[in-house]
Formats: C-alpha cells, structure tokens, sequence
C-alpha cells in the first residue's frame, strides 16, 4: 500500500462534495491521500491527535475545509509542523466569505494557505507543488499536469479557430 502524503480534513460529510476534488486529482496525479472527516468543535481530541500525528504518519501537506466558524485549518495547524492549506466551504448565511476571512486571519506563528471559496483543486494543486519542492517524483507529475493544462488551451484555440464568424461591421 502507497503511504499517503497528504492529508484531507473536513469538518463534516456535508463538506465532501467540495473536498473531493482535491482527493480527486490527487489520485489521478498518483499522490496518496487520507480523507478524513473530523471536527474541532465536535471532536477536538479527535482533531488533535490527527494533526499531531501527521508528521510521524509520513504526510507533507494537510488540506483543511471548512464553512463558518472555520476553526479547523487553524485547530490543525497549531498542533502540526506541516503546511496547512484551508479551503474555506461555501455556506451558511455569508455563503462562505465567513470561512476565508476566519482562514485568512489566522494569528502571528499560525499560518494557514488559503484557497478560495470552494477551492479544494487548487488546493490539491498547492499541496502537490510543497511536496515537489524535495520529490523529483512529484515535480514530474506536477510539470506534466501543467502542460496538460496548456495542452486544454491549445486545443480549445484549435476548436475555436475551425469555428466561422462572421462579423457585421457598420
């Protein structure tokens, strides 16, 4: 069995239709994953231990969503060297703006990566380019995953171009 790398935290099930994604392309870039689901509200020892013992368990990056209060990118990043990114999760009455200024404002010593709003991708994409910075592997598969990209764009051009407009000046 492959050791996961990077951790996937949530606060609740709800929030796994958004922190999927970054599970999600994790797994297609071949990067190992743990996806947990645990609160700082509701199970705060639970929360501590996870983010305790994340360095021994071998991960590099942990990606933390959450909605509201926000509190567990914060929770985990206090009781953990590893870099912790927060994906702030579109809901409640503010739809999410709540979760990234409570994850963007974290206090001095306590820093957390954020995303945006409902941004676990990106923040799959962030955790891939820390644990590059000592893998050769993971730069590889980073770098391909990059010209994937460029490779979207060039055909989309392709597409458009074989497209006709015509255009009706005055």
């Amino acid at each position: 069995m492959v050791k996961p790398l990077v951790g996937i935290v949530m606060g609740s099930d709800s929030d796994l239709k958004i922190m999927k994604e970054a599970a999600k392309i994790l797994a297609e870039l071949g990067i190992a994953s743990e996806v947990i689901i645990s609160s700082a509200h509701r199970v705060p020892e639970q929360t501590a231990q996870y983010a305790r013992t994340a360095e021994e368990r071998g991960l590099e990056a942990i990606i933390a969503g959450a909605g509201m209060a926000a509190h567990l990118p914060g929770v985990i990043a206090a009781m953990t060297p590893l870099p912790v990114i927060g994906v702030p999760i579109q809901s409640g009455a503010l739809s999410g703006v709540d979760a990234l200024y409570a994850i963007v404002q974290m206090p001095p010593g306590i820093p957390v990566a954020t995303v945006a709003i409902n941004g676990a991708l990106n923040a799959a994409i962030l955790a891939l380019q820390m644990i590059a910075t000592g893998d050769a592997s993971a730069q590889e598969k980073l770098a391909a995953y990059k010209v994937s990209l460029k490779n979207k764009i060039t055909k989309a051009n392709q597409e458009l171009a074989a497209v006709s407009y015509k255009y009706k000046t005055n």
